[in-house]
C-alpha cells in the first residue's frame, strides 16, 4: 500500500487546504517542465497519484480505511494513470482542479419568445399602443423563484459535497484515466432542496396568462420585429426573463393600400366629372380632405395628396396620399343624352375624330408588376 501522506510530507491528519498547498508546492518543483531529470519526473508521478487520493473526499476515506485504489488496479502511475490534467493546471494556476467548472447554478436565463400582434393600417400610420395577452413562464407567486417551500431551504448534497460533480477513475488502453461529471444527485447543482415549492414542483416559476401593454411606433410594416427586453420567459431558479419579440400584422384597409411610405386609393368619375373638374370629399387618416379633380383628368392619372401618407419608421417624415381617377364611360344612354352628345361632338368637331393608333402602354399597375418581376 503506498503511504501517499509521506509522498506529499504532509501529517495523517492534515486538513484539505493543508493537502493542497502541500501538492502544489511539489508539484511547481518536479514537473518535467521545470525539472526534466527522470528522477523529478517519476516523483512528481507519485505526487499527483497521491494528490489525487488525498485531495478527494471519498478516495481518502476510503484509504484511511484500508483501501488503495491505485493498489487495486495494480499500480503503475505516470501520466494520464491515475490523475486528470486539471490537476497539474491546479499546480500552476491555483484553481480546483476537481471542480473547475464549481456546481450549477439554479438561475438560469429565460427563453426569449416570439409572438404575433394584429394592428389596424391607422396605427402603422401614427404608431400607437396595443395589448397584447399571452401565456409565458412567470416567477412562482409562492416560492418567489426559490424553489423550496416557504419556511423550509435547501442542504449542501452528500454526494459531491457541494461541487456538482464527481470523479471517477476509469481504465483505458492509457491506463487509468480520471473522469468528471455531474453529480446525479443533486444533478450538478451541488445543493439539494428539502421540501420543493408545491406550486412550481421547485422550478421557480409557472406557466401563467400575461397582459401587457406593447408601444407600437409610427412606420411599421408586415414582418417588423418589435424587440420588449425583459418580457419574455422568466428563468428557472429565479433567473432573469428572456426577452420577447412581437411580430407586426398590418390588417387590409378597405380603402387605402400601401406601397412603402405613400397611399394609393382609387376614385371612379364620371366622364362629365373628368371633362369638367370637381371636387370629393375623401376620409383620410387626418381626417376628411378635399380631392381637387382638374379639368380634362385622364383614366389613370395620379392627384397627390402630399404628407398624408404614413410616417418613415426612423424619423417624423411622411409619405403621400396618392388617388387614382378611373374614369366611368356609360354603356346607356337615353336619345336626349345621346342628342346632347352628339351636339358636343359636332361643336368639338369630332363627328369622325382622326383615329391615332400606337403601342398599348401598361397602366400603374402593370408597370409596378414589372418593375418588381425585374428584380
Amino acid at each position: 500500500m503506498n503511504d501517499y501522506y509521506g509522498d506529499l510530507g504532509i501529517a495523517q491528519n492534515a486538513s484539505p487546504e493543508e493537502i493542497k498547498r502541500a501538492y502544489r508546492k511539489l508539484a511547481r518543483k518536479l514537473h518535467p517542465d521545470v525539472n526534466p531529470s527522470e528522477e523529478a519526473s517519476d516523483q512528481f508521478k507519485k505526487v499527483a497519484q497521491a494528490y489525487d487520493v488525498l485531495g478527494d473526499a471519498e478516495k481518502r476515506r476510503a484509504y484511511d480505511m484500508g483501501s488503495d485504489p491505485y493498489a487495486m488496479a495494480g499500480g503503475g502511475a505516470g501520466y494520464g494513470q491515475g490523475f486528470s490534467f486539471s490537476d497539474i493546471m491546479d499546480a500552476f494556476f491555483g484553481g480546483n482542479g476537481a471542480a473547475q467548472g464549481g456546481p450549477r447554478s439554479r438561475m438560469q436565463r429565460g427563453q426569449d419568445a416570439l409572438i404575433a400582434v394584429e394592428i389596424d393600417l391607422g396605427t402603422a400610420v401614427f404608431g400607437g399602443a396595443e395589448e397584447l395577452t399571452f401565456d409565458t413562464a412567470v416567477a412562482c407567486s409562492v416560492c418567489h423563484g426559490d424553489g423550496a417551500r416557504p419556511g423550509t431551504g435547501k442542504h449542501t448534497c452528500d454526494i459531491c459535497h457541494g461541487s456538482g460533480q464527481v470523479q471517477e477513475v476509469q481504465r483505458s488502453f492509457l491506463g487509468q484515466v480520471m473522469t468528471t461529471r455531474p453529480c446525479q444527485a443533486c444533478r450538478g447543482y451541488g445543493e439539494i432542496i428539502d421540501d420543493p415549492c408545491f406550486n412550481c414542483s421547485g422550478e421557480g416559476r409557472v406557466r401563467d396568462r400575461r397582459t401587457i401593454t406593447v408601444k407600437v411606433p409610427a412606420g411599421v410594416d408586415t414582418g417588423t420585429r418589435i424587440q420588449l427586453t425583459g418580457e419574455g420567459e422568466v428563468g428557472s431558479g429565479g433567473g432573469p426573463a428572456g426577452d420577447l419579440y412581437v411580430e407586426v400584422r398590418v390588417r387590409k384597409h378597405a380603402t387605402f393600400q400601401r406601397r412603402g411610405d405613400d397611399l394609393h386609393c382609387s376614385v371612379e368619375l364620371p366622364m362629365t366629372a373628368a371633362a369638367l373638374g370637381t371636387a370629393l370629399p375623401l376620409e383620410t387618416f387626418d381626417g376628411e380632405r378635399d380631392v381637387t379633380i382638374p379639368q380634362g383628368t385622364q383614366p389613370g392619372d395620379v392627384i397627390t395628396l402630399r404628407g398624408l401618407g404614413v410616417t418613415h419608421l426612423r424619423s417624423q417624415v411622411r409619405g403621400d396620399l396618392l388617388v387614382h381617377a378611373n374614369v366611368r364611360v356609360p354603356t346607356k344612354l337615353d336619345p336626349q343624352q345621346e342628342e346632347l352628345l352628339r351636339l358636343l361632338a359636332k361643336e368639338r368637331g369630332e363627328e369622325r375624330p382622326e383615329a391615332r393608333f400606337g403601342r398599348v402602354e401598361k397602366g400603374l399597375f402593370g408597370k409596378l408588376r414589372d418593375a418588381f418581376q425585374a428584380k
